[in-house]
């Protein structure tokens, strides 16, 4: 039986961090779907357009990989494409409390998608979207955090050209 997985994220932008779950998790499922969350209630840097792309430019050589956008629950999602599998990333302990949530409610909403959570490789515990973007608007070199594509749209977008 094939299993197909999401990886549901804002992935602003998508991080190295982001590309090691996506590496590892293609491993495991036979399909994987990197849904990026419209999520306007977060005021991300990057559009939806503009995620999906860097995303596709960063996971393009992942033969089982599909990046798409998203709105609505991410369950809803799950159920619309046939996903059996959410796939969430544990980067701390202080991480879990609040996917653990989301895992019961996705289960209480559709009991069919079960959650799956993986850790990233050590090398990418500390690496979060949000510091990325501090660092860079701040500056700072962002160049072991995310790919070239993507550092160069961040510094674009920071004022670093």
């Amino acid at each position: 039986m094939a299993v197909s997985a999401m990886y549901p994220g804002t992935f602003d932008p998508i991080t190295l961090g982001h590309e090691d779950l996506v590496r590892r998790a293609t491993r495991l499922f036979d399909k994987v779907i990197v849904a990026i969350a419209a999520n306007p209630g977060k005021e991300p840097m990057f559009s939806l357009e503009e995620r999906v792309e860097l995303a596709q430019a960063v996971l393009a050589d992942f033969d089982n990989v599909e990046v798409m956008g998203y709105t609505g629950l991410t369950v809803g999602f799950a159920q619309d494409h046939e996903l059996q599998v959410i796939i969430r990333g544990l980067r701390a302990i202080s991480d879990f409390e609040h996917e653990f949530q989301l895992a019961n409610m996705n289960r209480h909403l559709i009991a069919d998608v079960e959650t799956v959570f993986l850790t990233p490789t050590e090398t990418y515990t500390y690496i979060s979207a949000s510091l990325v973007r501090e660092i860079c608007s701040l500056g700072g070199d962002i160049s072991e955090f995310v790919s070239p594509k993507v550092r160069v749209a961040l510094m674009e977008r920071c004022g670093q050209t």
